[in-house]
Order: structure tokens, then C-alpha cells, then sequence
């Protein structure tokens, strides 16, 4: 006997949602199993020898619209040696929205960059006391880095520096002398730049994330969006060599925290987090052209990196953001250490040896090339769950007419979602949520249809039964 319309109307009912409860059920499971503490996301992955030294992170943070999340907040924190967790300092807590850039400074105290919506707050932090020893307050849009040029004087990167009346970028970098409160020097990267780079001037601009003091006169600039690290001469003001260009993605691809070095014989070295690539990749400077020498990392490794140290030893630091994570990296790419730390960690200094790279150059130690990250403890959280989905689906639509628009819609899902997603779910249990949800909301959205159908066709036939 074959069922009746109604029977098979009811037969699709409990298919959806029996399909709506299997998808949504992943998502349930983790939130009854989730038992965190204040700091269980804070974990030591694989240690297989001790870190020369203890590490300073700092995890950006999660918000929405000005508000923090108790379960992402803007933290420091302090690693010990062996991947345990000394310090937790909640930003969160004390009017912090994200942290950014940490620098350890010559007295052991920390110079930290953290932003609340339309301020940057600028501070030296006692990390014994949790005591700010002074702190600086601008007016400035999420500023995500300030560096120390001398005693008195600060260097700060100013992105988002709109000038809405006359639509404008104002972006610059500045120095501030905090004895006289004065600017006492501008750099402008209108002055520098054709208005059409990146599409032409934007309230997001230049998104210069970066800038280190290489000497008494050069300072080293990210201007994330131009795709480049650039070292202007702030004597003469002149860009005296650029790394990169707009739009080249194979050299630089919106790239984070870039770091200066020189070879024994002198060579000019860039290393750099060379973030939507997924990779960290050093440059040397050859008869005036750039040349890679090293790239470690890449889709389904990194997720994201926004910072990347040369350590004393060789190693290489890297803050693996969307992996949430930091790792020590031997040139070869196996991990020698490595912590998880959410939300979003920022920046990772080994704080005994100052803030920026000081070790040799990969040239120096005989180990150019490629290679690949090994030896994660692949701890949750902290796995990098959204990526293996971006690469199962590149694999999946390769060499079809729909790779292009596919490849892209798993890189925006899975630099995105981590920043949405609660804290208990996984990437597949997000993505199971989301399909769940959007099934449900079909089946209402038909269930609607229908009724209105029904009421309607009630109405015609009451109408034709009175005529």
C-alpha cells in the first residue's frame, strides 16, 4: 500500500527532524562535556626540552560590537621553561578590549598594546605586581603596535586614521615624547603611496601593524594591506628598500610583525609572519633584490601566523594565531615547544632575550629551504579543526569550474568562524550547528508555505460552497 499524501507529509516532517537533532546533537554533547576552568584553555602542548628561557603571550582577545566574551578575553601570560603557566594577567578586567603588541623591556617589565573602541592604551607593566608603571592614553583607533626609541620617546603605528570630511587616510607613524607630550616626528603613507594602492584610500588603509627600531635612524614598517615590509630612513624620510609589493601574494600576502636581521657578512634579512599564506618565510637582500631563503609552514600547518622570532639558539618562535597557539620551530620545522593559548594570541616574545629576533639567520646555519611543521601535541583547543575543512575542500573541488569561489568560501569560513564559534565547540561542531540551523529554518520557512496553502485553500473552498 503506498502511503497517503498526508503519511508522506509526515514522513518528511520526521526526516527533518531527525536531521536537525543528528546535526545539532555534536554541538549538545560538547556543551554538557564542557567543564573548563578559568585557564583550562591555556595548556603545554609538545616540550621536548626546555625553552632558554620564560615566554610572554599575548591573546587578542574575542569582542562584539565593544563587548568582551568572559570566555575570550584580552590576556597576558607568562610560560615557564617547560610549557607551564606561571601568570595569567586579565586584560579583560581592567579595560583592556584586545592586547596586541607585548615588549619586554631592559628592567624585565613589559611595554604592552591593547586598544578599548576609539582609545590605545599604551603602558609599562610590572609583571611581579601586575602594577602599570605608567601608562599613555591616545586617541587612537585599534593601534596594534608601540615601540620603545628611547627613554622618553615612544614610535607608534597609527592605522586607521580616517579623515571622513574630505575622505582621507591620515594613516602614519608617529613619535611621541612622553616627558614633553609632544609629537615630535610624522611619517604619512599618503605622502608615499599612489591613492589607488589597495584599491584606493579606505577607513582601513594601510593597516600598518608593525613597526620596529632597527637603528638611530631606520625604523621597520608592515603596511599589512600594501602587502610589503618596508624600512624608511626617518632622517631623510625616504623608503630605503621595500619588501614586496601591492598585490604580489607570492612574496608577501598581508603579512604581521616583520623583523630585521643581518647575516655575519652583512646581508640584509626579513623575517616574517606572512599570514594568509600560512606561512613564515625569510627574505635575504642580494644585488638589490629580495630572495627567499626560508619557508616554513603552509595551509593545514600554520593557521594565520602573526608573529615569527629568531631565537639565540637557531629556533624560530612563531605565534600561530588561528591554531591558537605559540611554537619554537627548529629550522628544519619540527617543534621543540609549544603552547596553547586562546583567544586569537597576538604576539610571543622569549622575554630573557628582548623583543625582537636577535639569533642568526637561516643562511648563517646552512638550512635554506622548505619545509614543514612537525611534531604538534595537536592539543583541543588549539587543533587548527577549521583548516583541515579548508583543505578538504580545495582537494574536493580541485580542477572543477567551481574550485575558484569554493577554495575561497573555506578560507573566509575558517579565519572567521574561530572568532564566532563558542569556546566548547570544534570546528565540525560549528559547522554541523550552522547546517542544522539553516535545515531547520528551511523546514519552517516551508511548513509556512504549506499552512498558508492550506488556509488559503480552506478560505476558496468555504467561499465556493456559500456562492
Amino acid at each position: 500500500m503506498q502511503p497517503t499524501l498526508p503519511s508522506k507529509r509526515w514522513l518528511l516532517r520526521g526526516f527533518a527532524l531527525l536531521s536537525v537533532l543528528a546535526l545539532l546533537s555534536p554541538a549538545g554533547v560538547a556543551a554538557v562535556a564542557d567543564r573548563s576552568t578559568e585557564h583550562a584553555d591555556l595548556k603545554r602542548g609538545t616540550v621536548t626540552s626546555p625553552a632558554n628561557g620564560s615566554t610572554v603571550v599575548s591573546a587578542q582577545g574575542f569582542h562584539f560590537e565593544g563587548r568582551g566574551s568572559t570566555k575570550k578575553p584580552a590576556r597576558l601570560v607568562g610560560v615557564g621553561e617547560r610549557g607551564e603557566t606561571d601568570w595569567v594577567y586579565n586584560g579583560s578586567k581592567r579595560g583592556a578590549t584586545w592586547f596586541y603588541d607585548v615588549d619586554p623591556l631592559p628592567n624585565g617589565n613589559l611595554l604592552v598594546t591593547s586598544t578599548r573602541p576609539g582609545k590605545t592604551l599604551v603602558y609599562e607593566l610590572d609583571p611581579e605586581t601586575k602594577e602599570r608603571v605608567w601608562e599613555e592614553e591616545f586617541d587612537l583607533k585599534d593601534t596594534h603596535d608601540v615601540a620603545r626609541l628611547s627613554e622618553d620617546e615612544l614610535v607608534v603605528a597609527n592605522m586607521r586614521e580616517w579623515d571622513a570630511e574630505n575622505e582621507t587616510s591620515d594613516d602614519r607613524i608617529f613619535v611621541y615624547n612622553r616627558t614633553t607630550d609632544e609629537i615630535t616626528w610624522e611619517w604619512y603613507f599618503k605622502d608615499h603611496y599612489p591613492a589607488s594602492t589597495d584599491g584606493g584610500m579606505k577607513e582601513d588603509w594601510s593597516h600598518v601593524n608593525d613597526v620596529d627600531v632597527i637603528d638611530e635612524h631606520r625604523l621597520l614598517l608592515s603596511p599589512r594591506n600594501f602587502d610589503q615590509a618596508i624600512i624608511v630612513n626617518r632622517t631623510t624620510g625616504e623608503i630605503e628598500a621595500r619588501l614586496g609589493e601591492d598585490g604580489d601574494h607570492e612574496t608577501l600576502y598581508e603579512q604581521h610583525n616583520p623583523d630585521y636581521l643581518e647575516s655575519e657578512n652583512g646581508t640584509p634579512t626579513i623575517l616574517v609572519a606572512d599570514s594568509e599564506n600560512d606561512r613564515v618565510v625569510e627574505y635575504a637582500r642580494e644585488d638589490g633584490e629580495w630572495v627567499r631563503t626560508w619557508e616554513v609552514g603552509g595551509p593545514g600547518q600554520l593557521n594565520w601566523p602573526r608573529d615569527a622570532d629568531r631565537l639565540p639558539n637557531g629556533n624560530t618562535l612563531i605565534t600561530d594565531t588561528l591554531n591558537h597557539r605559540v611554537i619554537e620551530v627548529t629550522p628544519e620545522g619540527r617543534i621543540v615547544w609549544e603552547y596553547y593559548a586562546t583567544w586569537g594570541p597576538y604576539d610571543a616574545e622569549r622575554v630573557e632575550h628582548g623583543p625582537e629576533s636577535n639569533g642568526p639567520t637561516i643562511r648563517d646555519q646552512g638550512a635554506s629551504g622548505t619545509y614543514e611543521i612537525s611534531g604538534s601535541a595537536g592539543l583541543r583547543p588549539g587543533t587548527g579543526d577549521d583548516l583541515p575543512f579548508a583543505v578538504r575542500v580545495e582537494a574536493t573541488f580541485s580542477e572543477t569550474s567551481l574550485e575558484g569561489p569554493m577554495v575561497e568560501f573555506a578560507r573566509t569560513w575558517s579565519h572567521a568562524t574561530p572568532w564566532i564559534r563558542p569556546t566548547w565547540m570544534s570546528g565540525w561542531d560549528f559547522a554541523f550547528a550552522v547546517l542544522g540551523l539553516l535545515v531547520a529554518l528551511g523546514w519552517a520557512g516551508a511548513e509556512i508555505v504549506y499552512q498558508r496553502r492550506r488556509i488559503a485553500d480552506g478560505m476558496r473552498t468555504v467561499v465556493a460552497r456559500v456562492t
